[in-house]
């Protein structure tokens, strides 16, 4: 289990969509896909302080169309629009292009993992121990409502000289499961001594269309069995004392079975005068 997959990628086409929506021809696609990383890259970095959570790309003929979905919306937009449109001016000269903005606004942020994923790591930047950092992404995320989380850091945590892997989890997080919506983030620390990874998955629950539902009905519960043996059964009160019972009254007393470990009626010896020490006194001293 060595090789990781990532959560997004492997359920792209079944509860997921692409983020990036267009057709070209075969000779075109290469340079497409590199402009697309190209104006990702840019918005990131130039637009990292409005929490970036995801950034969707449609193409056709005539424009450009990207929606950037974002914790704080004000920052992009700026005052009475002007940074949205210096924005917008800059990515047209960059791709000779025709482009649309759209500011998607991200209503929970505890709730998606690229952004605590960088949350996180701004707090270990400000020099904060990351499990106390990880346990309250954590606390965040289940208040909030996620049914699974799980938080991971690696690198030189705390400035140790050996790097290693730490990790929280609570609830349930079931990344085989393809119709489950998990959702992950990685962002990294710039720290002084070096750079720490930051990984985050949130499990919000499984995605099931109407004809899922339909297939796999919920199972009927199971009605008790009315049948003979249930009829014949007596209240618990109504139970018969234990020498009153049928085949029991006729039971003789322990001490008077006949045949004893050793032969004889009676009680059972006591402890200290076994058989075996009755057989060394009669054979004498070995």
């Amino acid at each position: 289990m060595g090789q990781k997959v990532n959560p997004h990628g492997m359920r792209v086409g079944v509860i997921k969509d692409w983020d990036s929506r267009w057709y070209a021809r075969e000779d075109k696609v290469g340079d497409l896909i590199v402009e697309d990383y190209n104006i990702r890259k840019y918005l990131k970095s130039t637009l990292y302080p409005a929490g970036i959570a995801k950034i969707e790309i449609e193409r056709d003929n005539a424009k450009v169309k990207i929606s950037i979905h974002c914790s704080r919306p004000g920052v992009i937009i700026g005052k009475a629009g002007t940074e949205i449109e210096a924005l917008r001016q800059k990515i047209e000269k960059k791709l000779g292009k025709t482009v649309a903005l759209n500011i998607v606004e991200v209503r929970s942020p505890d709730l998606n993992a690229q952004l605590v994923a960088e949350n996180i790591a701004s707090q270990l930047e400000k020099r904060i121990s990351f499990r106390r950092a990880m346990k309250q992404a954590i606390q965040r995320a289940t208040r909030l409502g996620a049914k699974g989380i799980k938080c991971a850091c690696g690198g030189r945590l705390g400035g140790a000289e050996i790097a290693r892997n730490e990790s929280y989890h609570e609830g349930t997080i079931p990344l085989q499961t393809i119709r489950a919506d998990i959702d992950y983030g990685f962002a990294e620390a710039n720290t002084t001594y070096g750079k720490v990874g930051c990984k985050v998955w949130i499990y919000k629950g499984e995605v099931l269309n109407t004809t899922l539902r339909s297939e796999n009905p919920e199972p009927a519960k199971r009605e008790r069995r009315n049948d003979r043996r249930d009829g014949d059964r007596r209240p618990y009160g109504d139970r018969r004392p234990y020498g009153d019972r049928q085949g029991s009254g006729d039971r003789r007393p322990y001490g008077d079975r006949q045949n004893n470990s050793n032969g004889q009626g009676g009680q059972r010896p006591y402890s200290g005068e076994r058989r075996y020490n009755n057989d060394r006194k009669e054979g004498g001293n070995r």
